[in-house]
């Protein structure tokens, strides 16, 4: 069936009881090449897919592995995308040419650095003392 605001969709109709006398509930699914036995057959495990994701939450901190896992991806994200400048001392044979990992890691350090240096600077342009900057950048 397509519907006008979600594209096109399969809709299986479930009854409990063979007479249909039962309220019927209806299954909606982007898997459109599915067969209605499939569609049932994967509803009927949402229950304890459901039960397994409460318990990873409460128990056993899936999330916390969860955000781990994301911050991960974003770190591998911000390596592709270094822009990284090869010192002449960096230039290892064994690279043929290609950026090192350890190159783009010392691309981004630098630029970290580079930009706590620069706010460390406006801050005591403004007047700010030692102990002051110093809060600043690491607070008790």
């Amino acid at each position: 069936m397509r519907l006008k605001r979600y594209g096109r969709k399969r809709i299986v109709i479930v009854h409990e009881r063979a007479e249909l006398t039962d309220t019927p509930r209806f299954l909606v699914t982007n898997a459109v090449h599915w067969e209605s036995g499939r569609s049932i057959e994967t509803w009927a495990f949402r229950w304890a897919a459901e039960l397994f994701r409460e318990f990873g939450k409460q128990e056993t901190g899936l999330e916390a592995v969860k955000r781990h896992l994301r911050l991960s991806c974003l770190a591998q994200s911000s390596l592709q995308r270094a822009p990284a400048v090869a010192s002449e001392a960096e230039k290892f044979e064994f690279a043929e040419g290609q950026t090192t990992f350890g190159q783009r890691c010392r691309t981004i350090a630098r630029e970290a650095l580079r930009a706590l240096l620069v706010m460390a600077k406006r801050l005591f342009v403004d007047g700010r003392s030692c102990e002051q900057v110093l809060e600043v950048l690491l607070p008790a």
